[in-house]
């Protein structure tokens, strides 16, 4: 799947293929979805604008699989792109492993 950006005046959808991934500080572990260049640089470019908050975080709502949840995408500068936390739960319940590749969909909403 091609990455695919449908915008309008109060949202942002996309939807990519990505793999998840594992990072590790000492026991414990967190995952995380690096969104594709094309999408970050957009996401950076249409959606966050001034409105930044604390770490540049991204309010965002998230469809993997069956699972649909709020949480923020927060930019990453070594990787020049944004990162998708995935929590536990829904690792679990969709069955999702490291490395893994899986579609995604992140719907940016816009407030006025």
């Amino acid at each position: 799947m091609r990455a695919s950006i449908a915008s309008s005046g109060t949202q942002s959808v996309y939807r990519f293929r990505a793999k998840l991934l594992r990072w590790s500080a000492g026991k414990t572990a967190w995952y995380f979805i690096t969104l594709p260049a094309k999408v970050s640089r957009e996401v950076r470019l249409v959606d966050a604008g001034p409105r930044r908050t604390g770490f540049g975080s991204l309010r965002v709502e998230v469809t993997l699989g069956s699972s649909t949840w709020q949480t923020s995408i927060f930019p990453s500068a070594p990787l020049k792109a944004y990162l998708l936390p995935v929590k536990a739960q829904v690792r679990k319940k969709e069955g999702l492993l490291e490395g893994r590749q899986m579609n995604v969909q992140l719907v940016v909403r816009r407030g006025g």
